[in-house]
C-alpha cells in the first residue's frame, strides 16, 4: 500500500499548487505541480516550506496511529540538516573571537 502525503499551496499569484511526498525504501521523494503545468517537477532538495508543510501532516497522522514513528523521525533529520544553526549560540551575530 502506497502512502502517499499530500497538500495543495496557493502562491502568491493565486495559482494552487499541490505538492506530494512519498516515502520509499527509507527515501522520501518529493513532487509538485502548479494548476497549468501538465507535468510533475520531481525534487532531489524540496524547499523548507514543503518540509515544515510535510512534518506537520506527518504529525497529525502519527497521532492518529495512521503513520510509524519512522516516517516522522526521517523527517526531522532532513529538517535538522536543511534548517540554518549559528556556529555559536551565544553570539547572535555567528562569528566568534578568534583571540
Amino acid at each position: 500500500m502506497r502512502n502517499v502525503h499530500v497538500w495543495k499551496t496557493v502562491d502568491e499569484g493565486g495559482e494552487k499548487r499541490e505538492a506530494r511526498a512519498e516515502r520509499f525504501g527509507g527515501k522520501w521523494r518529493f513532487q509538485a505541480k502548479r494548476r497549468s503545468e501538465t507535468v510533475w517537477t520531481y525534487y532531489d532538495s524540496p524547499s523548507l516550506e514543503d518540509l515544515e508543510s510535510l512534518r506537520d501532516i506527518l504529525w497529525r497522522k502519527y497521532q492518529r496511529k495512521r503513520l510509524p514513528w519512522d516516517d516522522v523521525a526521517s523527517l526531522d533529520k532532513m529538517l535538522e540538516e536543511r534548517r540554518p544553526h549559528p556556529s555559536n549560540p551565544s553570539d547572535p551575530s555567528g562569528t566568534e573571537d578568534t583571540q
